[in-house]
């Protein structure tokens, strides 16, 4: 079984994020990265079927520019057995086609069994590259898996649906899934795993993105906050109107 985890290296939930309005995009001198948390619940599933087979193969395959290997690092630390990264520079693209493709590319001649992939990225949020990868693959593909079963040459996935619905599918094997944050529980590199890691391949491929980006993020801006109060004093009947008008319009939890 050769599995591919595809993780992303984003800013940590901690990290300040100043805004660098000429590159539309954040100050990244300033911002410390982490890999994205979803991503690390797909490496996760992916050891842990790995241990259950007792055999084969599980890769990091992340793109980025030179800073993404010390997420790759840490992933060979918790476990994987090698790390493929897609080199990118100057300008780091955004469009999920784009990126899908690239990743396509490299996929393909390493013929994995599994793709998983964090069901969306902490910084764009976007949650359409593994779908995309699955396309373009001509592999079977389900999102917001949360539990996996391999069974031969098929694959098990329990998908969380609206509603409080669960839906389990079968999938036929090559197959790209997206994992749902909190299926399982992430370990922690061990000291042996980071010693382990500096030994391990890190393949570098040039990133080949000559199209033009189809979807772009036309701004990024920090929102405007207001406070405001309003002082209530009528009847109860009033009161209990106003309070249900400001709910529906203004808040609008209704």
């Amino acid at each position: 079984m050769k599995i591919a985890v595809l993780v992303k290296q984003v800013p940590g939930s901690e990290s300040a994020l100043p805004l660098n309005n000429y590159q539309n995009w954040i100050e990244e001198s300033s911002v410390t990265f982490v890999m994205n948390p979803p991503d690390n619940y797909a490496l996760e599933e992916a050891l842990l079927i790995k241990e259950r087979l007792d055999e084969g193969e599980v890769v990091i395959v992340s793109m980025g520019p030179d800073r993404v290997q010390k997420v790759i690092r840490e992933g060979l630390a918790k476990g994987a057995d090698r790390g493929i990264h897609i080199k990118e520079s100057p300008e780091i693209v955004k469009d999920p086609l784009l990126i899908a493709k690239s990743f396509t590319t490299v996929l393909k001649e390493e013929n994995f069994d599994l793709v998983l992939s964090g069901l969306q990225s902490d910084d764009t949020g976007m949650g359409q590259t593994g779908v995309l990868i699955g396309e373009m693959l001509g592999a079977s593909t389900a999102t917001l898996a949360i539990e996996t079963r391999l069974e031969g040459d098929h694959i098990k996935v329990k998908r969380e649906l609206e509603a409080g619905w669960f839906q389990w599918v079968q999938l036929p094997l090559p197959a790209s899934i997206s994992i749902q944050s909190g299926l399982n529980t992430p370990r922690y590199p061990s000291l042996k795993g980071i010693m382990g890691a500096k030994k391990k391949v890190i393949k570098c491929i040039s990133s080949d993105l000559a199209s033009k980006q189809a979807q772009t993020i036309d701004k990024i801006f920090i929102p405007q906050t207001s406070k405001q109060t309003e002082v209530i004093e009528a009847d109860v009947d009033v009161a209990v109107s106003r309070i249900v008008e400001i709910l529906k319009s203004e808040i609008k939890v209704f």
